[in-house]
């Protein structure tokens, strides 16, 4: 049985927190809504208590969103919570994500309160939260550098009050795939109580293993993945949203998981949040970069043509791409009349070789050959 795999999708919250970005109410509207189309569980729209104004933006979105669920982030503290019940208030769908820091070194260093005094705040918020939606989700920040024996008891503590989502934050971008899994297994084994809650992962990428760790997460039974478009986000980003929903597509039958997105709007979102943001998807970007599905070698070339599934393992459609040939000077004579014949040119034998033989002169000198190139040359 293939089990869902719930998408919570962050770019508006945490995809924000990216130095230099700044959505507007129109720019969080038009990017909910592409979500929202492509089928994405959970919208989280922003952190209402960090201004009127953003709390107004997440206002405009939980009223505009109609399937997805509307998320707010809050701090476990009364205000924030507050803050976050108000904004969501018009949802059709809604949900309060509270968090509170974890970690001893986050404790000590910046929270500067005991863990008795954390247990409590947590405890109180979700609480609190629970008077405004019945759908609360809860984040021991930092958790993967935090005390397990800590972590399990405020997780404890916070499914009691009423938490239904436990989310287990990579803060830093610090954990392992492998251990993470063990981390993950083991707060299962030893809170059964989750197996009534929906168990979460939150990744962030900055020593780039935020998508290992999240399908690490679900191996080892973990029911939802939080994610932005283009891993946008803190410092080196949060886990990107098309890697991960791709990976479990390809790789889903043998997971047993599956999730309810329709990825064929994944380049188009990919390409709005690109424009929103100010933030530029890198050509070798997976999934979405402009050179995820253009081949270059003459090697690659000739095996994709033959069979596409030589050289890829998704489908360019099933993602609004499509494969193409680029020419230059590694290209060998297969993708070079692969590109003439769909310019709608047909040679002979002897006019064909000569003409590869001017394409590889042109080749060494050129990056690329394009197709105004080719109709010359021929």
């Amino acid at each position: 049985m293939s089990e869902k795999v719930t998408v919570f999708d962050t770019t508006l919250r945490d995809g924000e927190q990216a130095a230099g970005v700044c959505f507007s109410e129109r720019d969080k509207i038009e990017i909910a809504g592409a979500l929202e189309a492509m089928g994405v569980d959970v919208i989280e729209a922003g952190f209402p208590a960090a201004s009127c104004v953003e709390a107004q933006n997440v206002a405009a979105v939980a009223r505009e969103v109609r399937e997805a669920r509307v998320c707010a982030l809050a701090r476990a503290v009364p205000g924030d919570v507050d803050a976050a019940g108000e904004a969501v208030r018009a949802a059709r769908s809604s949900r309060i994500h509270v968090f509170v820091n974890a970690s001893d070194v986050q404790l000590a260093q910046q929270l500067r309160k005991s863990r008795q005094d954390v247990i409590g705040m947590a405890e109180f918020a979700v609480r609190r939260a629970r008077g405004y939606c019945d759908d609360v989700e809860f984040s021991p920040m930092d958790a993967t550098r935090a005390d397990p024996e800590f972590v399990v008891e405020i997780v404890r503590v916070a499914l009691t009050a009423g938490a239904r989502t436990i989310n287990i934050p990579d803060t830093v971008g610090f954990v392992l795939p492998d251990r993470l899994a063990v981390l993950l297994t083991e707060l299962r084994e030893r809170v059964p109580e989750l197996e009534e809650a929906v168990l979460s992962f939150h990744g962030q990428d900055d020593l780039g293993l935020a998508t290992a760790n999240a399908i690490a997460a679900v191996g080892a039974g973990v029911r939802q993945v939080e994610v932005a478009v283009n891993g946008i986000g803190e410092r080196a980003g949060n886990t990107p949203f098309e890697e991960v929903v791709m990976a479990l597509h390809v790789h889903g039958e043998a997971l047993g998981v599956h999730t309810d997105v329709k990825t064929a709007g994944m380049s188009a979102v990919s390409r709005l949040v690109e424009e929103r943001s100010g933030i530029p998807v890198p050509p070798n970007k997976p999934v979405v970069g402009a050179n995820a599905f253009r081949h270059a070698s003459g090697i690659h070339q000739d095996g994709v043509i033959k069979f596409r599934e030589n050289y890829e393992v998704i489908d360019p459609a099933s993602v609004g791409r499509y494969t193409e040939i680029v020419l230059g000077k590694l290209s060998g004579r297969a993708g070079f009349v692969a590109r003439i014949r769909a310019l709608g040119i047909e040679l002979p034998i002897d006019g064909l070789d000569r003409a590869f033989e001017r394409f590889q002169d042109l080749a060494n000198h050129k990056s690329v050959v394009t197709d105004d190139d080719l109709l010359t040359l021929v």
